[in-house]
């Protein structure tokens, strides 16, 4: 039954995502916004990591609960990326704005291989979560290297 819930929490979440922008009325609102939504993305996808690497028992379950968050979480800062959020308590590099479609792009792949991670946690193999979650998280790694401040 907790499947069900999370995927109808997700669909609503990721509906939500396309007038995200309009709803900002300050950039900062949209930097607080999409920093939420990596923080809850990265909470969540952390927890399939555990289970991929061995420190907390495999759950299938509990995987692909997880890894259905991911994928509706994923869908929604890349909104928050508008005109005037470049600025403020922000670890965004500037090359996000001068460089938008190679970044969109990379998140693009990323919510690809996300989608991945959620069909491998769905099998029940954890052999293939394992698999999925290290190209999800290098997804997530090349974004970060290239265009966040640490």
């Amino acid at each position: 039954m907790k499947v069900p819930a999370t995927l109808a929490i997700s669909l609503a979440l990721s509906s939500m995502a396309l007038p995200a922008m309009a709803q900002f009325q300050k950039p900062e609102d949209a930097v607080k916004y999409r920093k939420a939504a990596f923080t809850v993305m990265g909470s969540h996808f952390s927890r399939i990591g555990a289970m991929a690497n061995g420190r907390v028992p495999f759950d299938a379950t509990v995987a692909a609960e997880n890894a259905a968050i991911v994928q509706a979480m994923s869908k929604l800062p890349f909104t928050a990326f508008g005109p005037g959020t470049d600025k403020g308590d922000t670890r965004a590099q500037p090359k996000i704005w001068s460089e938008q479609p190679r970044f969109n792009e990379a998140a693009e792949k990323m919510q690809a291989e996300v989608d991945k991670l959620a069909a491998a946690t769905r099998t029940g193999n954890l052999d293939s979560v394992k698999t999925a979650f290290g190209a999800a998280g290098q997804s997530c790694k090349a974004c970060h290297d290239n265009y966040r401040r640490d």
